[in-house]
């Protein structure tokens, strides 16, 4: 492989390319529109494997970084680079979008569907590679428009109102965004007499502790609307409930990613002192999250609802591994990331199988199809248990590193999130229960069992599922050099006057108080 290959740019062109093709080509030949769908998103999935063969392992700095001046005058450029925290968010996304695209059915061959999954792949994929942040706020935001038009065009009943209303709470979220990134430039320029957009060099920016916190609730405002956080989760259950399955499989799995991404990306690099500061606000809000989605979930009827709930209490998880400001908590979040992307889009894949035959998302009408359909219950079972936590499946492995990470810091709020992996298995568990189990109606007589073509596009999701679960070892081995990385500048940034590697930031300061000084 060619290593000046520029890559990233590449594989950010290349859906952006073919949705212009989708567009182009005349609304009848249906046919046609799904090639030009499954060209672009598997051209974007080899890209995506060739960035992962190219990435070189053991290093936490950003690698294959391309650089362009695009506003000169005010220190723009198309800078775009990779390292341990986005490369499997990059790769996960690269998954999920073809299988998203022949899990869509009829909608399929649709050109205005087909051009706008493949607008927002561009989108999610920019947004997790950009380096400058004026860049990453116009992939970010342009990720807003095509989920807006596929909930709306393509969604269920209430559609209109679920996509007006996704869309108002994360563009209105988005403004404090804009401005944070702003304000951080200028403050920037007015030390340095350098206007950049640029991370690496903003996160050397000396912010005061008011305006460190400050400027990080404004970025955090659009990242929490976006994960979503408790409590600006409440746009999810609707958008979720009422998107189309491509929808809902983006929606939960990449799309949510970029809200918890941008804190690991953003706010740790940027604002390492007011992460310290309000670390306990925001492992408190991830608690919370974790224990009201199981419980509200558990209550559901809806099994769509039930995962939106569902995936509320994970993003919870991740939020505390962040905010733990540990590396084996840090690598845990990052982890959990790709492993709620693929678990969750496997879940709403499967109910969205079992709405086209029976019309419905409702546990009351559901029942007794394991009778039915013994394969599609199986892999309900594989991939509920992997949601679950259970060992030997993907979900397991990063909730340990959170939970382990997180008692090293901060004891009684990992204490109290373990809870929530038992609130997880009692709704599952469930919710599995009342449609699996029993007898099936008379209206379910003719539920037929999963087709060769649906069982070919779970099973890559169930592969990654097992193999994460028995053989992470690879994937960390990439995450961990980067998280270490970004933990040590987090402790340098914070608390200067300790330079004692590898210690939790409480063990650091601690050694502070009692010995007068720094060790």
């Amino acid at each position: 492989m060619n290593p000046h290959f520029p890559y990233l740019t590449v594989l950010v062109l290349v859906p952006a390319g073919a949705a212009i093709v989708a567009g182009l080509v005349p609304a009848a030949n249906r046919r046609l529109v799904q090639v030009v769908g499954g060209l672009g998103t598997l051209a974007a999935l080899g890209i995506a494997a060739a960035v992962l063969a190219q990435f070189q392992a053991g290093q936490g700095a950003f690698q294959m970084v391309t650089v362009h001046p695009w506003i000169s005058s005010l220190g723009v450029s198309w800078s775009l680079g990779i390292d341990g925290i986005s490369l499997f968010l990059v790769l996960m996304t690269a998954v999920l979008f073809p299988i998203a695209l022949a899990g869509a059915g009829a909608r399929s061959g649709d050109k205005s569907f087909v051009a706008w999954l493949l607008v927002l792949e561009a989108g999610c994929l920019g947004s997790f590679l950009a380096l400058d942040l004026l860049v990453f706020f116009l992939f970010f935001e342009l990720t807003l428009v095509p989920i807006y038009f596929i909930i709306a065009g393509w969604g269920h009943e209430r559609r209109g109102y679920a996509a007006t209303k996704f869309f108002l709470y994360t563009l209105g979220a988005s403004a404090f965004l804009l401005v944070g990134i702003l304000s951080v430039v200028a403050i920037h320029a007015g030390q340095t007499h350098v206007t950049t957009f640029d991370v690496r060099a903003l996160a050397s920016t000396k912010l005061s502790g008011t305006t460190g916190v400050l400027l990080f609730l404004a970025f955090t405002a659009a990242f929490a609307v976006k994960a979503p956080i408790f409590p600006f989760h409440t746009w999810s259950p609707d958008a979720y409930r009422e998107s189309p399955a491509a929808g809902a499989v983006v929606l939960a799995g990449v799309m949510a990613k970029l809200g918890t991404y941008g804190i690991v990306r953003f706010d740790l690099e940027l604002f390492p002192h007011a992460v310290v500061v309000l670390a306990p606000l925001l492992l408190t809000l991830g608690v919370i999250g974790i224990i009201y989605g199981g419980i509200v979930a558990a209550v559901q009827r809806d099994l769509k609802r039930l995962i939106a709930y569902s995936s509320l209490a994970h993003i919870g998880f991740i939020i505390i591994g962040a905010f733990a400001l540990t590396g084996p908590a840090l690598s845990g979040a990052v982890l959990q990331m790709v492993n709620h992307g693929i678990y969750t889009a496997a879940l709403f894949l499967l109910v969205a199988m079992i709405y086209r035959r029976s019309g419905s998302f409702s546990t009351r009408d559901l029942t007794g199809l394991q009778s039915k359909a013994p394969v599609l219950a199986g892999l309900f079972t594989v991939t509920m248990l992997a949601s679950i936590g259970v060992p030997g499946l993907n979900g397991f492995v990063g909730e340990f590193l959170i939970l382990s990470g997180t008692f090293l810091t901060h004891r009684w709020w990992a204490v109290v999130a373990t809870a929530g992996v038992v609130v997880a298995a009692v709704y599952l568990l469930w919710a599995y229960q009342q449609v699996f189990h029993g007898r099936p109606t008379a209206a379910l007589a003719s539920f037929k069992e999963i087709t060769w073509r649906e069982g070919a596009f779970m099973a890559p999701l169930i592969a990654v599922i097992v193999f994460l679960g028995v053989y992470p070892g690879p994937v960390l081995n990439r995450i961990t050099p980067s998280v270490d990385e970004l933990v040590a500048h987090v402790e340098q940034v914070a608390h200067p006057t300790i330079p004692v590697p590898g210690q939790p930031t409480h063990v650091r300061v601690a050694a502070k108080v009692t010995s007068g000084g720094p060790r």
